[in-house]
């Protein structure tokens, strides 16, 4: 069974810090790209990250300079450090896996496999 799993969610201050994980499970993970998306409510889904299969790594503007994408090839998992995180950041955060995939274009219908989101709530 195809599983990612997200977890790190959570209520910081503005200016505060979180890290994501995505852990995936039931597929070949070297293979795929995962990327983060989130979505805040109201608002169409969108693109904030994403790694390919040789850790090559694509960030949104809003995300550059603030949150960082990696993977842990022998975990199985993706990370996503955010920091300086903003009001404006809150929003449901899913990972989502691909395996053909254009990295600079955050297209939800290129990934095949998506988890079940972790909300990050960003106060003032």
């Amino acid at each position: 069974e195809v599983q990612l799993v997200e977890s790190g969610g959570g209520l910081v201050q503005a200016g505060g810090s979180l890290r994501l994980s995505c852990v995936a499970s039931g597929f070949t993970f070297d293979d795929y790209v995962i990327g983060w998306f989130r979505q805040a409510p109201g608002k169409e889904r969108e693109g904030v990250s994403c790694i390919s299969s040789d850790d090559s790594t694509y960030d949104a503007d809003f995300a550059k300079g603030r949150f960082t994408i990696s993977r842990d090839k022998a975990k199985n998992t993706v990370y996503l450090q955010m920091n300086s995180l903003k009001p404006e950041d809150t929003a449901v955060y899913y990972c989502a896996a691909g395996t053909i995939v254009v990295l600079t274009t955050f297209l939800p219908y290129e990934y095949e496999y998506w988890g079940q989101g972790t909300p990050v709530t960003v106060s003032s």
